[in-house]
């Protein structure tokens, strides 16, 4: 008798529920029902390319302050010169630690980006002197187009030369970040006491 009123409330119940959901959905046919999350379709931000009067020229994409760094930047002011080469080389400095783990990193960097010119063990006898294009020099043994000898390139000169680049070389800013670019010059100075 118990299981008989239970399965009369449960099914009245069923039954007031789809009644109600049946008769609440005829009432407007224009209602595309409840919305979730209603701040994603109707945003009260401005778009990039909307007018905005809360700043003078009405535009609300706006430029940086000047002398602004954008979050995560690594900031490299030294000019693609032959003297904002020679400065970087006094002034800059690697700021990464040398841990195995970087080292290894700067490894695995260098094999996939510097290897096919330099060589996996940086004595320029890459792939591509192979195919007929010049050798860069050795990092061990070499002499640098820029003047003095590979093996003693510091942070700075290694840095401005992945950054931008120098003879054949292109620049590699795009391909490696900044922290990468620091991994790949412990590697190269490992490779100028080989």
């Amino acid at each position: 008798m118990l299981a008989m009123n239970k399965i009369k409330i449960l099914g009245t119940t069923v039954i007031i529920i789809a009644a109600t959901i049946i008769i609440s959905s005829c009432k407007d046919k224009r209602s595309t029902g409840w919305e979730y999350a209603p701040n994603m379709y109707e945003h009260l931000a401005y778009d990039p390319d909307q007018k905005n009067d809360n700043f003078k020229d009405g535009k609300t994409a706006q430029v940086p302050p000047a002398g602004t760094t954008p979050i995560g930047f690594i900031r490299f002011d030294y000019a693609n010169t032959k003297d904002g080469y020679e400065k970087a080389g006094l002034e800059y400095k690697d700021t990464i630690a040398a841990s195995n783990q970087n080292l290894a990193d700067g490894k695995i960097l260098f094999q996939h980006f510097c290897s096919p010119c330099h060589g996996m063990s940086g004595q320029g006898d890459g792939l591509v002197v192979a195919h007929g294009f010049p050798a860069p020099p050795s990092y061990s043994k070499g002499q640098s187009s820029r003047g003095g000898a590979m093996k003693d390139l510091t942070d700075g000169k290694i840095y401005h030369t992945i950054t931008y680049g120098v003879n054949a070389m292109g620049s590699y800013a795009s391909q490696l970040e900044p922290n990468e670019r620091m991994k790949v010059i412990l590697y190269v100075h490992h490779l100028q006491t080989l």
